[in-house]
């Protein structure tokens, strides 16, 4: 029993040791730590992906096994808690972790490791881990790698919805897929967007909708989005981008009529100057339209006005001076 304290007491006293060398290096003087401070995020749709880490240095040292053990928990870096930060809901090698920063931790294997991603995220390594903290544990497999002198994380395999955050050390890399709902978040993320500034522009209801439609998701909410830009101004790109829409709703016979109007539209210009072809009228449209439209933001008499706009042969006008809409009350 008296051994048993003796140890405790040893293993106390040595962490308060570790920890008084760590911060006597970041908060009384600020010189050189021997793993150094790094951090990499990855943005998936609109999701961002933070590691936050400490870097340390093989140094000819035995690492799998030797300074890092198998079997036992490990901080994922060095110094204070490695931690991982999602600004939404993702899951883990297919399983479900609700947004938040996290404490990153791993169990190392010969051949398997299992990966803990801790509630507690603000301990000084993994010294007082707790497994009733856990939010989630995942297993993933380590491979082969070349070299890597200094620990490191990066994101591999970036997609639209999914990236793989990999650990890099020694000749190990350690891959976790990280999934993201990339649709869902972006149509509850539109849903407060366009309450800010955005809804007293077409071209914010306009992008909207061309996101649900060029996503084939949400077609009746794209339409109504669409609907809300043709109200603030109507224009050559809103009413083709409503066209689509209503081709893939199936509506054939109003797709065809809005975008006659909008050729008709087009082509009305053209005789007056205003652009070359319909064809160039719509994609310099596309990409000019946040460059040429100027708003004074709403006035004390509750409208937005927008400015004139400057009248070049290469680009598109507007289709009236100015336009006014109702700001909400």
């Amino acid at each position: 029993m008296h051994k048993h304290f003796g140890r405790v007491l040893l293993l106390f006293q040595t962490i308060l040791v570790l920890i008084s060398l760590a911060h006597a290096q970041s908060t009384i003087l600020d010189l050189p730590r021997p793993s150094q401070h790094a951090v990499v995020t990855q943005r998936v749709g609109i999701t961002d992906i933070t590691v936050n880490y400490h870097r340390p240095l093989v140094n000819g040292r035995k690492i799998w096994g030797g300074l890092v053990p198998y079997g036992q928990v490990w901080r994922a870096g060095a110094n204070e808690n490695t931690t991982i930060t999602f600004t939404d809901p993702v899951t883990v090698e297919g399983k479900p972790l609700p947004k938040g920063t996290y404490g990153l931790h791993m169990f190392p294997g010969e051949k398997e490791w299992t990966v803990v991603f801790s509630k507690n995220s603000t301990s000084w390594g993994s010294f007082t881990y707790d497994e009733k903290e856990d939010a989630l544990r995942v297993t993933v497999k380590p491979q082969s790698a070349d070299l890597h002198e200094a620990l490191a994380y990066d994101f591999d395999d970036v997609k639209p919805d999914s990236a793989t955050v990999t650990l890099r050390w020694e000749k190990l890399a350690v891959p976790l897929k990280v999934g993201v709902n990339t649709n869902e978040i972006v149509q509850a993320s539109l849903h407060n967007q366009l309450r800010g500034l955005a809804q007293y522009t077409w071209f914010g209801w306009d992008d909207a909708a061309t996101y649900l439609v060029d996503n084939k998701v949400n077609l009746d909410e794209a339409l109504k989005y669409e609907d809300s830009s043709l109200q603030n101004e109507e224009r050559f790109d809103n009413l083709i981008t409503k066209s689509r829409i209503l081709d893939a709703m199936g509506k054939k016979d109003e797709a065809t009529a809005t975008r006659n109007k909008a050729i008709e539209m087009a082509n009305a210009l053209q005789l007056h100057g205003y652009g070359r072809t319909v064809m160039d009228a719509s994609s310099r449209a596309r990409a000019n339209k946040r460059k040429h439209l100027r708003s004074s933001g709403p006035t004390s008499r509750g409208i937005l006005t927008t400015g004139s706009f400057t009248r070049k042969s290469h680009e598109w006008p507007a289709l009236r001076a100015t336009s006014r809409v109702r700001s909400r009350r």
